[in-house]
């Protein structure tokens, strides 16, 4: 199982400040985010528009990246900067 957090204003659309995910061994980043937009449609608006940062256990990864049994992914969203 992963924990999957939801920041900022990213809690507020999805409805959810954090969820628990099963996952089966070998399963990558991009196939968790799939299964999210399904289980979370509003999720799949929100990845189309784009800027989203994903990070597991704190580090900014690619979607091919594997994901291991008590991983914790953040969904981030676009930061301006001054």
């Amino acid at each position: 199982m992963v924990k999957v957090k939801f920041f900022a204003v990213l809690k507020g659309l999805v409805g959810k400040e954090e969820v628990a995910v099963e996952i089966e061994g070998g399963t990558t980043l991009g196939q968790l985010i799939e299964k999210l937009k399904i289980d979370l449609p509003p999720l799949k608006d929100i990845m189309q528009k784009g800027g989203i940062l994903i990070s597991v256990n704190q580090e900014v990864v690619e979607k091919d990246a594997v994901i291991q049994d008590g991983d914790e992914i953040a969904f981030l969203p676009p930061f301006a900067g001054g």
